[in-house]
């Protein structure tokens, strides 16, 4: 299967199965969005959404986060793990935002890069989700697929982006992303993968 015939196959089956994306974060504004990314860094989305109900019950908005003590934000965290650096960046990212942006999370990448805690990831999480703005974020999942269904040499994340920015188009990056995500999660998971339950994987001929 040529390379342009692979992406019309993951776009049409990918749209079958997930016709509707629902963000896995819950977020009321791009506030409690760029907190809940921050916090999803090496931890799952679900368990993420069982502590974000208590953080945002102490604060949510950079006004009232940006009073609190890093410690009594730690603990509230440590379930979603690297806890003492996730809550100052949490606690500082809040003050920024006082101080330079009057308290609203700002639609851009450069300004969202230069919160401490946000990388370019969880800007193009924030740009996508919070502002649709075109953005194609790439975590473990997307990386992996992609470098499996060879639609990437998967070098690096920063290779992944480019080549899935390339070959899908602008218009569905922000849905496609999100799908590719549930795909991972549902038919082509990092253990126990197997072929042939997986119906991209199957179609491509993916051997283990």
């Amino acid at each position: 299967m040529k390379k342009a015939e692979k992406v019309e196959f993951v776009i049409e089956t990918l749209e079958r199965l997930y016709p509707e994306t629902p963000v896995p974060l819950d977020h009321k504004d791009p506030y409690t969005l760029l907190v809940a990314v921050l916090l999803s860094a090496q931890c799952t989305d679900k368990r993420v959404n069982t502590v974000t109900p208590t953080l945002f019950e102490l604060a949510d908005n950079p006004k009232e986060m940006a009073k609190q003590d890093a410690e009594v934000v730690r603990e509230i965290i440590k379930p979603c793990g690297l806890s003492p650096t996730k809550s100052k960046a949490i606690v500082n990212l809040s003050k920024l935002l006082m101080e330079h942006h009057n308290g609203v999370v700002p639609a851009s990448f450069e300004e969202l890069e230069k919160l401490p805690g946000v990388g370019h990831k969880t800007a193009s999480v924030v740009m996508a989700q919070a502002f649709g703005v075109p953005a194609f974020p790439v975590d473990t999942h997307i990386h992996r697929l992609l470098k499996r269904w060879k639609l990437t040499n998967g070098k690096s994340v920063e290779q992944t982006e480019k080549d899935a920015k390339r070959l899908f188009p602008q218009e569905i990056w922000n849905k496609l992303h999100l799908q590719i995500i549930f795909y991972g999660r549902e038919y082509s998971p990092a253990r126990g993968f197997k072929p042939e339950n997986s119906p991209i994987d199957f179609a491509f001929d993916v051997k283990l």
